[in-house]
């Protein structure tokens, strides 16, 4: 298995991107309830208005068309909802606005703790270095809570299936080091030519990398995105890739349809067109850009 994306080199006709955490693992809950929102709230000191805080986070990493972002962002987005919310403002709940991590965010192309400690060691921010160790702790609590979680349904069988016909690349915003503990876990790296994880750049960066570098450039209806996020979609398009949805509540009925009928539709040339559409139609009726609390009206207390 190559370790870059400049090793990856092309041994079929067809081309599949798959991410992880949420796609072939039902690992989001688990990771971003018991392991990213507790260090959220301890780390930005949130606990007076906890529970809000919670609700914010799950809902821009799980319940909303920004879920799978990357973590950095999320930290963002996050905060920008807190320090708009209301009943936030109403405990005098002091919201950190994270100026030093917008610009950083807004130029690392490569968004992943070793490129945020080369920043730090550039020259020490508290804000950056608050960031860091957030993520840190991050890290050390997915180590040692996520474990025993298999992948879904249908997933071992589809990629037993695209042996042999298609080279299949791990597209994800998880670090690389977990990703690979996941995947041996479970004895999944066979399947894969190579593990991207958040050091490697963004899932466009992954996919333009491996499946239009040069020399291992794929027919534009031979390159295949699997995800579970509307950014999985955006990192399809950006390359010109299909994309095929794992509907978030619905991932096993989604690995049952992809074994099934989409796989056979994307080998014969049939799954562009119509057939795309309407899976990209359905999966983005699934997930939100607003939240309720934005939405519904809440009655008074």
């Amino acid at each position: 298995m190559a370790d870059t994306l400049e090793q990856f080199s092309k041994q079929h006709d067809f081309f599949v991107g798959i991410d992880s955490d949420g796609c072939v693992f039902d690992s989001m809950e688990i990771k971003h309830k018991e392991c990213f929102c507790p260090a959220f709230i301890n780390h930005y000191g949130l606990q007076p208005a906890a529970k809000y805080a919670r609700e914010i986070w799950e809902f821009v990493n799980l319940y909303s068309h920004t879920r799978g972002c990357n973590r950095f962002k999320a930290v963002l987005a996050a905060l920008s909802f807190a320090d708009a919310r209301k009943e936030i403002r109403d405990r005098n709940v002091d919201v950190p606005r994270l100026k030093a991590l917008a610009e950083w965010v807004a130029v690392e192309s490569k968004l992943g703790n070793p490129q945020l400690e080369r920043r730090l060691a550039e020259g020490e921010d508290p804000e950056l270095r608050r960031v860091y160790e957030w993520s840190l702790d991050v890290n050390a609590a997915v180590a040692k809570i996520v474990r025993n979680v298999p992948p879904f349904p249908g997933v071992v069988e589809s990629l037993q299936r695209l042996q042999g016909s298609a080279d299949v690349v791990c597209v994800s915003q998880t670090p690389t080091e977990a990703l690979l503990r996941e995947w041996a876990e479970h004895d999944l790296t066979q399947y894969v030519g190579l593990i991207a994880g958040q050091e490697l750049g963004t899932k466009a960066d992954h996919l333009a990398g491996t499946a239009q570098q040069s020399g291992t450039r794929y027919p534009a209806d031979h390159v295949l995105m699997i995800g579970d996020a509307p950014g999985d979609l955006a990192a399809a398009q950006s390359v010109g890739a299909l994309f095929y949805p794992v509907l978030p509540g619905r991932e096993e009925k989604s690995w049952e349809r992809f074994t099934t009928e989409a796989l056979d539709r994307f080998l014969s040339g049939s799954y562009a067109g119509g057939y795309e559409k309407a899976l990209i139609d359905e999966f983005m009726q699934v997930l939100p850009e607003r939240p309720s609390w934005e939405t519904v009206p809440r009655p008074d207390r």
